[in-house]
């Protein structure tokens, strides 16, 4: 009796692991900075740098394996995929190559004749997991927030109560589910100061604006707030976005609602802005499907 567990160990993770240091090392990370990444030994690492670990050749060249170790060495090189994230990722790969008829269930079939005869999928790991669900949101907001500290020019957009990029899971329904940056953007001397890495549930005003739109029928995960004028607001509706106003008193809060009947009585929402009122600096939100594509349209304003 052979599990698919130590199919998966013998012979798909000791080729995915080479693939992926391999990859890491082609992109001028040290054999330390792999071996931290990876979760393994220098001398590990040496032995996939030398060919010293029997890799499966099937395995290797399977273009999912490839796409994912391109990907996910990308990502580890770039800050851009956390560790969590690759490790997820690679979960679900082994998932998808473990269901009937793929390459580690035809290998646990062979170890086991008696599964030939056995009529369903044999399953690892699920694809939809809340973990993998949430580092993918993570991941996409620290991609926005890699494009903001490089946008020339951003910190004059950012509010004097300091910005925030936010992005949401797909069933949110409260800031919990929100990933942002702790604290704020904030404008540094005229450079953009990010304060921390992003986290899940450390925005109270920007992923309430999110989430109250997406209550009232906004099909958003992403906002970004930016700082008002009326020659943005102008330009934003001139690039073709819908534009719609609320009242101020609405956005610190859910119980005035103030957002939500704004977003009922419009036909389409892009972005929502309020002019300001008592103790309340007027402010831009963009919304977006994503973080990045929420900076994308803060850099057109620029």
């Amino acid at each position: 009796m052979k599990f698919i567990e130590e199919v998966v160990v013998e012979e798909f993770l000791p080729t995915f692991r080479s693939l992926l240091a391999a990859d890491l090392r082609e992109r001028g990370l040290t054999q330390h900075e792999v071996a931290e990444l990876l979760g393994v030994s220098q001398s590990a690492v040496s032995k996939y740098a030398h060919g010293d670990v029997t890799t499966d050749d099937e395995i290797a060249a399977d273009d999912r394996v490839q796409e994912l170790v391109e990907r996910t060495g990308s990502g580890l090189a770039t800050g851009n995929v956390s560790q969590v994230q690759a490790l997820v990722e690679a979960e679900v790969l082994v998932r998808e190559l473990s269901t009937s008829s793929d390459i580690l269930a035809e290998r646990h079939e062979a170890a086991n004749p008696a599964l030939a005869d056995y009529d369903g999928d044999f399953t690892v790991h699920d694809a939809d997991s809340e973990v993998r669900v949430r580092e993918h949101v993570l991941s996409s907001v620290r991609r926005g927030v890699r494009m903001l500290e490089r946008t020339s020019g951003f910190a004059t957009q950012i509010p004097a109560v300091g910005a925030n990029l936010v992005e949401c899971t797909p069933e949110a329904d409260t800031v919990e589910d929100v990933a942002g940056v702790p604290g704020r953007v904030l404008d540094v001397m005229g450079r953009t100061e990010i304060p921390a890495e992003p986290e899940f549930g450390v925005s109270a005003y920007v992923a309430t604006v999110l989430l109250d739109a997406r209550a009232a029928g906004v099909d958003a995960h992403a906002a970004l707030n930016i700082a008002y004028s009326a020659d943005t607001v102008a330009a934003l509706a001139d690039a073709g976005y819908a534009v719609v106003e609320f009242e101020p008193e609405g956005e610190s809060t859910t119980d005035d609602h103030h957002i939500r009947d704004a977003v009922r009585d419009a036909d389409a929402v892009d972005v929502l802005y309020q002019t300001g009122g008592y103790g309340v600096e007027p402010i831009v939100y963009v919304l977006a499907e994503n973080a990045p594509d929420a900076v994308r349209m803060a850099r057109g304003l620029l």
